[in-house]
């Protein structure tokens, strides 16, 4: 099937348009509002399905110069992406209808919640560097009110913070860009990279060093490590269906950043081997072991939570390191595993606080009498978060780390060092998430009278933790697909 060039900016313009509509028009208030949010979000999943299944297909929205195109193109790539931030974003999307009728302002959340649903299309369509960035820029803005929702000085703290974090990763990756940019034939992306042998002879230092300066950019949006301190302070404050797409989506928008640098604009073999692909390697290790330290140690639930997601992005990151088909595909893998086990975990917690007002994982014990399916659900995400068959995790994680151990131009010791450290975090993962489950079951607490979510917040919850089962248990086709978009890259 070919589908019309036009057509693959409808799902960019529809979200951004029906946002715009909320904030200003009347119709954006009330139950009409409610519904005119869930409509939109039910014709998005329909305009992509055919981008999906059709061929690739591209999009020239504009031209700031001969070198300089605003692209899109519905590559293999953007269709991944795409699927995964758009399906887990309208499952988000379906429990805050319910969550946010007890908040403030909801008008305002649900606008900007679907203009960042348009960012991030256009941002998985991007078919240069130039319009990623451009989609990277307007995602940022339009996810900061999220995070300071509520107007508490503390949420307004938060929201600066990750604007500063942000800005400051952005400007990583422009300055970067800017570097590469002489030494590329075009800014499109294209598998095997775009540099030119001719224009590199005798600067590979200085394109190496700008890669590192990108990667430490787009690295700050999916948390890694010094840029990481956003992740903490702005999930706690932010609503609950926003902490979940923070977490689970809007992290994926710098793991995007960073697959789409390695794999489509400079290409492996750039930095198979060299100090930069040892120095991201490194990093994205000791994320993973640092975020799991710290969410072992935090008390408080969505901090907890947070801390978690800096350590479980980054094993996508470490996947993406190895430069290897095995550890890239276990990256892929773990992009559709921590997408939905950490939007699950983020609505059971968010049910939780709203139900009973307990915000301390410490405080829980005795809620699974009271919220048995919130807080199965809970338990079967944190078993999918760990790494425990049947679940996805088992598989991501695995990859993972045979990728590792496959590595080839590397230090040996970052051959082991790789799956030891993956091994240490699922340790410490088990550590922090487990005793949340069994207190909740085995232990006795308040004795208080049942207060179960309601189904819009159960049944994105339930859905999302039974494709993490499912998926784990049937992993062949999903395993075959991402090895089939590795293949096509390498």
């Amino acid at each position: 099937m070919t589908l019309p060039s036009w057509y693959l900016a409808l799902p960019v313009a529809l979200p951004l348009l029906a946002g715009a509509a909320a904030a200003f028009l009347p119709l954006g208030q009330g139950k009409t509002g409610r519904g005119l949010f869930l409509l939109t979000l039910a014709a998005e999943l329909a305009l992509l399905a055919p981008i999906l299944a059709a061929k690739e297909t591209s999009c020239q929205l504009m031209t700031l110069s001969d070198r300089l195109p605003v692209l899109l193109r519905a590559d293999f790539t953007g269709k991944f992406f795409a699927a995964v931030m758009a399906a887990v974003w309208a499952a988000a999307g379906l429990y805050a209808v319910e969550y946010m009728a007890h908040e403030d302002g909801s008008r305002r959340f649900f606008a900007f919640y679907l203009m960042t649903l348009g960012a991030l299309m256009g941002l998985c369509f991007a078919a240069t560097m130039v319009t990623l960035y451009m989609f990277y820029e307007a995602m940022t803005l339009l996810t900061f009110p999220l995070v300071l929702h509520s107007g508490r000085k503390e949420a307004v703290a938060a929201g600066v913070k990750y604007l500063i974090y942000s800005v400051i990763g952005a400007s990583m990756a422009l300055m970067g860009l800017l570097l590469l940019t002489p030494y590329a034939e075009s800014l499109t992306f294209m598998p095997g990279g775009v540099l030119a042998a001719r224009r590199l002879a005798g600067h590979e230092g200085l394109a190496q060093t700008a890669v590192l300066v990108m990667l430490l950019g787009f690295g700050a949006k999916a948390g890694m490590f010094p840029l990481h301190g956003w992740l903490p302070t702005a999930h706690p404050q932010a609503p609950s269906p926003a902490s979940a797409v923070l977490s689970g989506v809007i992290t994926k928008a710098g793991v995007l950043g960073v697959f789409r640098l390695i794999y489509g604009l400079v290409g492996p073999d750039f930095l198979r081997g060299t100090w930069v692909q040892t120095a991201f390697m490194v990093l994205a290790l000791l994320t993973v072991l640092m975020g799991s330290l710290l969410a072992y140690r935090e008390r408080m639930l969505k901090k907890r939570l947070a801390y978690s997601t800096v350590s479980q992005v980054s094993y996508i990151l470490f996947g993406l390191s190895t430069l290897h088909p095995v550890g890239v595909t276990g990256a892929l893998l773990h992009v559709v595993c921590h997408a939905l086990v950490k939007n699950s975990l983020f609505m059971a917690a968010g049910a939780v606080i709203l139900k009973t007002g307990k915000r301390r994982a410490d405080e829980l014990a005795g809620v699974g009498r009271n919220m048995p399916v919130t807080m199965g659900a809970m338990l079967l995400a944190s078993l999918g978060l760990i790494g425990i068959p049947p679940c996805l995790g088992f598989i991501s994680k695995w990859e993972l780390a045979q990728g590792g151990l496959s590595m080839i131009g590397v230090p040996s010791w970052l051959t082991f060092a790789g799956p030891a450290v993956l091994l240490l975090s699922a340790l410490l993962t088990a550590g922090y998430l487990l005793p949340i489950g069994i207190d909740a079951f085995l232990r006795r607490g308040d004795e208080t009278a049942r207060c179960e979510a309601g189904w819009k917040m159960l049944a994105p919850l339930l859905t999302l933790t039974a494709l993490s089962v499912l998926l784990g248990m049937f992993p062949g086709w999903l395993t075959a697909l991402c090895s089939a978009l590795t293949d096509t890259l390498m």
